[in-house]
């Protein structure tokens, strides 16, 4: 009896902790803090009488300056995820910047003088405190690549990724933690359909907790052996959300992880972070056909470890070269073929607006092969960042178009490293159409050509094609 009563009340506990931290969740990124927040929207009708709902944040446009003051640019990132790790931005005033309610609530916990203004000493305490988590679980913020979402992870504690049925599940050896992410289009599911059915399915859940609001729900409980907690957020007809699972034999190790967790996610991000790596055995891509003897460019990543590299319509393609400095492989189908050559221009982008032209993972596309069009922007000459927080499996490699439809160049996504404290390269980049042409002219490929210089639209859509790489 004792034993149980304790662990009734350890369980009590975990659900306060997640109820708390997710009633302050954001679904709303904001341009200078990398795991931000926002209030949520009043709450709709439950369907269980539910506690009273703690504070929640109101997302600003920009942080104040005096949030950063003191603050050099290679430290930020290393404070932010210490803050966000020991669930400091929950709790923000209506209407304050979410990094500076982290940074005096930070200062509260720790009994410091409460400024809003770290102190040489505090932001020594919060860099050594992100390192020991980095070293520890491998915490990793990373965007999943097929539903968009952006979630913190403990990579060492789970370090299986594979595909799931609606999107990505990352677990331990023996899968006794297990974090799922999930992504429903289905123009006429209804937010409180899915919150019912989730409390009932799979058929052994007993759930403890559960809330339903206007555009978001959470549900908590026990699942045979394990603990689980669904989270989901609704936008524009899409819901997008995660669940996780663990042992209860766990429960001290894994409580403070689950919150971590459930403070990172974010399930509509406005500003990218790094995708998560996936060790797929069937992974799909992009190449663009580049002569007429049937030279392919794609992304170095994806022709890595691979069996057989499959050109999508055109058969079989061979690596003859690559250059991983630049990100960039090449790639030849041999054989009679009618190819469709890309004419790389020498004109550089007239805007920052751009236009990725690709072909997404089957799943993404209900096993379609029909080119897709994603906006986008150009910044600091590299840097792409999304107009919309979309998914992007199997994208890398597109072409990018600027803002008069010319292509400038080849998209490539870039997988988180297991330090994600670190300032990293930007999650989607440009590589240059004069990058190209010098990769192919240093293996001696001839590109094609065009009356006037300039590739059209239609020129560019008809050399790309979906790349296959199987591995074991």
């Amino acid at each position: 009896m004792v034993r149980a009563a304790l662990n009734t009340m350890r369980l009590v506990r975990l659900l306060a902790m997640f109820a708390f931290v997710l009633g302050a969740v954001s679904a709303q990124a904001q341009d200078s803090i990398p795991y931000p927040f926002e209030a949520e929207k009043p709450a709709a009708k439950s369907a269980i009488k539910k506690p009273a709902a703690p504070k929640t944040v109101e997302a600003k446009a920009e942080p104040s300056q005096d949030a950063f003051g003191g603050i050099p640019a290679a430290e930020r990132h290393k404070v932010q995820a210490a803050l966000l790790w020991a669930g400091d931005y929950a709790g923000a005033a209506k209407g304050e910047d979410p990094l500076l309610a982290a940074i005096k609530n930070y200062q509260r916990r720790s009994k410091g003088k409460i400024t809003g203004v770290l102190t040489g000493a505090e932001r020594a305490n919060l860099i050594a405190a992100a390192h020991e988590h980095e070293e520890e679980f491998g915490w990793s913020v990373v965007v999943d690549p097929a539903t968009g979402i952006r979630i913190g992870l403990p990579i060492k504690m789970v370090p299986h990724a594979r595909d799931a049925a609606r999107g990505t599940r990352w677990s331990s050896a023996h899968g006794d933690v297990q974090v799922e992410t999930f992504r429903i289009t289905d123009p006429d599911l209804k937010l409180s359909a899915l919150f019912e059915q989730q409390k009932k399915e799979p058929s052994n859940r007993k759930v403890e907790y559960s809330v339903l609001r206007d555009d978001n729900f959470f549900i908590s409980g026990l699942q045979g052996l394990k603990k689980f907690s669904v989270r989901a957020y609704v936008r524009n007809g899409e819901v997008r959300g995660f669940t996780m699972l663990f042992d209860q034999m766990m429960e001290t190790i894994v409580s403070p992880v689950a919150v971590a967790i459930a403070s990172a996610f974010t399930p509509f991000p406005e500003r990218s972070a790094p995708f998560a790596a996936l060790a797929k055995s069937v992974e799909y891509g992009n190449g663009l056909v580049v002569s007429a003897q049937g030279h392919i460019v794609t992304d170095v990543k994806l022709t890595q470890g691979c069996q057989v590299i499959v050109a999508s319509g055109l058969g079989d393609a061979v690596r003859i070269a690559d250059d991983k400095d630049n990100g960039l492989a090449l790639l030849r189908v041999y054989g009679p073929r009618k190819f469709s050559p890309l004419a790389l221009t020498p004109n550089a982008a007239k805007t920052d607006e751009l236009t990725l032209i690709g072909i997404p993972d089957p799943k993404e596309a209900n096993g379609s092969r029909k080119l897709t069009e994603i906006k986008a922007r150009l910044v600091d000459g590299s840097r792409i960042e999304l107009r919309q927080p979309v998914p992007m499996a199997g994208f890398s490699g597109a072409a990018a178009l600027d803002g008069q439809g010319r292509f400038i160049g080849m998209m490539e996504m870039r997988n988180a490293v297991l330090a994600s404290a670190e300032p990293a390269a930007p999650p989607v980049r440009l590589i240059s159409a004069e990058t190209i042409r010098g990769f192919l002219a240093a293996h001696h490929v001839a590109g094609a050509q065009t009356p006037t210089g300039d590739a059209k639209s239609s020129d560019v859509k008809a050399s790309v094609v979906r790349m296959i790489c199987v591995r074991k």
